[in-house]
């Protein structure tokens, strides 16, 4: 037998591909940071390796925002577009560089920077950070009680956070959904191990990285049969390609609806909406608290921009088929988040419990589906999310990082009946968290009364009155819960000595402070986030 060989000349001729990096260098800045920080892990000495690896972190996203800003302001206008976009598609097709997409980068780059601030306090265990020592040791064993001894720490959460931020970049942006499959477990992978990793309370840390494991790879599943049906549908993975398909409408009606079901079971999931919210109260219990404001702020926002993505871009054409659905689901997360909120007896439970009602509030703004337009004036669905995401995101950050100082000779004290004389205790902190939970419920002058403004104004000019009535509604019944604990931190008497207030280092003082402004400042002056929200226009197709 004689074997041939092709030589060089019979070879195809395959053009190689045109990367915008200029476009995408804010993800490769983040992205090179992470991967740093894995070098420094691995080479550095252990004695320093916690300052290089937060100040790696803190800089690396400072550049990356500085590069999104420059990135934002040089987006061009879509030629001949039916609707108002900027930006262009890059990386071959896979991502899409458009307005909503970069601004949900800079809201996301700092929700990163705040968390790394949560994330290298030191001051509250003594001179340690938040996190074990060493994931791979039992709870209660002689080798954690020796990594305690001899003061280890784990700095490998850092470059963790940064690839999930990564992630989170790549899912905002993608225009393809195996790109954004691989954005969803880039994102996914780092926080599932952050949940674990609490230096208090191991058990309840890792029963809770388990859950979030677990739940997680089973709505990564349902996602990924969405994927490969709605390829079956229109032959294509890219956005624009399905909606043509979904537009002209083929004879495949089944599979394109069950493609649609499967892949907003995927996202859902990721956003805390019911059913598919029973992951959410348990994590953010039992991950350590600086992960929980990271998740809970930028984990939300990065899937909200690919639900937005997915189904006005792909799926716009089929919208009466999915938009019933979504306002079910709307109405049940308004209502379940807030009244299963009242009977919560744990801060953090109770926080998770008002991001699935917010979920259900940013839901309504999403049923307005009006997604474009030339009076720029107009608040459209796209950017009524994107600014109720940055006053939610901020305000949450800040909320957890109050509940790392009440503290006792445990650690954090998160029981409700704890919190009782707060504000006589610690009249500033209280007044910070009982600004953050008047926002929440929506209360003027305060940036979440702003965003329910936007979101509500959004479905209202879609037609959806009678649902902007029903938010209403629960939104009163929310502030109860909101209300409930104000009175309890400043109108109830302490128990016992009443709680123990930590004092933090500058790190955590400034992200509270950060966060009382910017939840004042979005209340009493909004226009410009809202004209940069506004601004941002539609989605690139």
């Amino acid at each position: 037998m004689i074997a041939t060989f092709a030589t060089a000349t019979d070879l195809p001729d395959i053009a190689a591909p045109d990367i915008e990096y200029a476009l995408l260098a804010p993800i490769f800045i983040i992205a090179g940071a992470a991967v740093l920080g894995v070098i420094v892990e691995a080479f550095w000495p252990r004695s320093s390796r916690f300052l290089v690896q937060t100040g790696i972190a803190v800089v690396g996203i400072i550049a990356a925002f500085i590069d999104t800003v420059w990135v934002f302001q040089d987006l061009d206008p879509v030629k001949d577009a039916s609707h108002l976009a900027r930006g262009k598609i890059a990386a071959e097709g896979a991502l899409a560089i458009d307005g909503p997409g970069v601004f949900a980068w800079g809201i996301l780059l700092i929700f990163g920077l705040l968390s790394m601030l949560l994330f290298a306090e030191r001051r509250l265990e003594g001179g340690l950070s938040g996190f074990t020592g060493r994931a791979a040791d039992a709870p209660g064993s002689a080798a954690e009680v020796e990594a305690i001894k001899h003061r280890v720490e784990h700095t490998e959460v850092f470059p963790l956070a940064l690839f999930a931020l990564v992630g989170m970049m790549l899912f905002a942006t993608s225009n393809d959904l195996l790109t954004m499959f691989v954005a969803l477990e880039v994102l996914s992978l780092p926080l599932y191990l952050l949940c674990g990793l609490a230096r208090r309370r191991r058990l309840m840390s890792q029963e809770a990285a388990l859950k979030y494991f677990l739940l997680g790879a089973f709505s990564s599943v349902f996602f990924l049969y969405g994927i490969a049906l709605t390829y079956g549908y229109s032959g294509s993975f890219r956005l624009s390609d399905i909606d043509v398909a979904v537009t002209n409408r083929s004879d495949s009606e089944n599979m394109l609806l069950a493609a649609t079901a499967l892949i907003a079971v995927g996202l859902l999931f990721k956003i805390g909406a019911v059913p598919f919210h029973t992951w959410t109260p348990d994590v953010y219990q039992g991950a350590p608290t600086p992960v929980t404001a990271f998740m809970a702020a930028g984990t939300k926002a990065a899937a909200f921009l690919a639900l937005l993505r997915v189904f006005f871009v792909a799926f716009g054409g089929s919208s009466w088929d999915w938009r019933p659905t979504i306002v079910a689901v709307a109405i049940i997360t308004m209502f379940l988040g807030a009244v299963v909120s009242i009977s919560q007896t744990d801060v953090k439970r109770m926080l998770a419990y008002s991001s699935i009602a917010h979920a259900g509030f940013l839901l309504v703004g999403f049923t307005g589906a009006y997604i474009g337009s030339s009076d720029s004036s107009r608040v459209t669905s796209t950017s009524s999310i994107l600014f109720y995401l940055t006053v939610y995101g901020v305000s949450s950050i800040g909320a957890f990082a109050v509940v790392t100082l009440v503290r006792d000779s445990g650690g954090e004290t998160t029981h409700l009946s704890k919190w009782a004389g707060l504000g006589k205790k610690s009249p500033l902190l209280a007044g910070s968290f009982a600004l953050f939970m008047l926002s929440f419920a929506g209360i003027p002058l305060t940036g979440g009364f702003i965003g329910k403004w936007t979101v509500f104004s959004a479905a209202w000019s879609g037609g959806f009155w009678w649902l902007v009535v029903i938010g209403v509604l629960v939104s009163a019944l929310a502030a109860y819960f909101y209300v409930r604990v104000i009175v309890l931190m400043f109108f109830t008497d302490p128990v016992g000595e009443g709680p123990t207030v930590a004092a933090p280092s500058i790190m955590t003082t400034g992200v509270i402070a950060v966060a009382v402004i910017v939840t004042l400042g979005l209340g009493i002056i909004p226009g410009p986030v809202l004209d940069l929200a506004q601004h941002a226009g539609a989605f690139v197709r």
